[in-house]
C-alpha cells in the first residue's frame, strides 16, 4: 500500500510504495544478482531527479531527528543495542554514511569501529575475536566501518587462507550473529553498492583535491582491478549470510542523497520497530519537594 509522506513545511508531497527496508532487504534464502541491482536508481523515490532529491532530502532530516530521539529512549532503557555493519568497495560512501546518517545522534551513545589490516595481537586470536570485543553493549549503537565479513571478502579475493577455512566462516558469521541477536542486539547490514564508473569518478575527485588525496593510495587501483572478484565475493557474502535475525540491505549508492535517505530510513524503522522505553521511576514524583 502506497504511503503519503509530507516535508514539516508541508510544501512537498510524494509517495512511496514500499519502504526502503522492504525494498532493499536480501530475502533469506535468496540469491544476490549485483549486475541487475543498478546502483544508480532511486527506487520508491519517483518526479524529476531534482524533486526526488529535495524530496529525499527532507525526508533524511526527518529520520534524523527521530533517530535522535529513539537513540534517547534506547540508551535511557538500558537494555537493547543496535549494531550496523557497513561494507563496500573502495569510495562506496561509508565514511559519509556515517557522518550524515549518525553524526547527530548523541556520541554518548553512538560509536564507530573501524576495521583495518589485523595486528599481530589479532592474528594471534580467532578471526572474530576482535570483532566481539567491539560489539556494543547495553543502550548503544554501533556502526562497523567494514567488519567481520572482510574474512569472506579480502581474505577470499587475495587467498590470505584456503579455501576450505573461509568457505565454512558463511556459517560462523552467521552463528555468531545469532548469538548476539539472541542477546538483545538488532543487526543490520548494509551493503553500499556503487558502480565502477562511479568509483572510477570518486578515485579521481580523491586525486584532484588536495585535502582529500591522502585518501588516495596505490593499493586502491589494485584492488579496483580485481572488481569482478570482489563482486562474487561479496555476491556470496549476501547470499549466504542474509537471515531473519541479521538480514543484509543493499542500497543503491551512485547518488550521495539517496544512500543516506534509504540508510537513514532502515535504521529509523528498526529503532521504532523496537520501540524503546525509559524505566518508570522508582519513586512518586509528586512526593519531591525541590526547595
Amino acid at each position: 500500500m502506497a504511503a503519503a509522506h509530507t516535508t514539516n513545511a508541508g510544501k512537498m508531497l510524494y509517495a512511496l510504495s514500499m519502504h526502503p527496508s522492504e525494498l532493499h532487504v536480501v530475502e533469506p534464502g535468496s540469491v544476490v544478482d549485483l549486475g541487475a541491482i543498478d546502483p544508480g536508481r532511486t527506487p520508491g523515490l519517483s518526479g524529476s531527479k531534482e524533486k526526488e532529491r529535495a524530496s529525499a532530502e527532507a525526508m533524511h532530516a526527518e529520520n534524523v531527528v527521530a533517530m535522535r530521539d529513539l537513540q534517547y529512549r534506547l540508551w535511557a532503557e538500558g537494555g537493547r543495542s543496535v549494531l550496523v555493519v557497513l561494507q563496500g568497495m573502495d569510495t562506496a560512501g561509508k565514511d559519509g554514511t556515517i557522518r550524515h546518517v549518525f553524526g547527530a545522534l548523541n556520541p554518548q551513545g553512538v560509536r564507530v569501529e573501524g576495521f583495518k589490516q589485523p595486528t599481530s595481537e589479532e592474528l594471534a586470536h580467532d578471526y572474530l575475536w576482535r570483532i566481539h570485543r567491539k560489539t556494543p553493549g547495553a543502550g548503544r549503537i554501533v556502526v562497523f566501518n567494514r567488519s567481520h565479513y572482510e574474512d569472506v571478502l579480502v581474505v577470499r579475493v587475495h587467498g590470505l587462507v584456503p579455501e576450505a577455512v573461509w568457505q565454512r566462516r558463511y556459517e560462523e558469521i552467521n552463528a555468531f550473529e545469532r548469538l548476539l541477536a539472541g542477546s538483545g542486539t538488532t543487526i543490520l547490514k548494509v551493503f553500499l553498492h556503487i558502480s565502477k564508473d562511479e568509483q572510477k569518478e570518486r578515485l579521481q575527485a580523491r586525486l584532484d583535491d588536495p585535502a582529500k588525496r591522502w585518501k588516495f593510495s596505490a593499493g586502491d587501483l589494485a584492488e579496483r582491478k580485481r572488481w569482478g572478484e570482489y563482486q562474487q565475493a561479496y555476491t556470496e557474502a549476501l547470499s549466504r549470510c542474509s537471515t531473519e535475525h541479521a538480514p543484509w540491505f543493499v542500497v543503491p549508492a551512485d547518488r550521495k542523497w539517496y544512500r543516506n535517505w534509504a540508510v537513514s530510513s532502515i535504521v529509523r524503522r528498526a529503532l521504532e520497530q523496537l520501540d524503546p522505553q525509559p524505566p518508570e521511576a522508582e519513586f512518586d514524583p509528586a512526593t519531591v519537594e525541590i526547595d
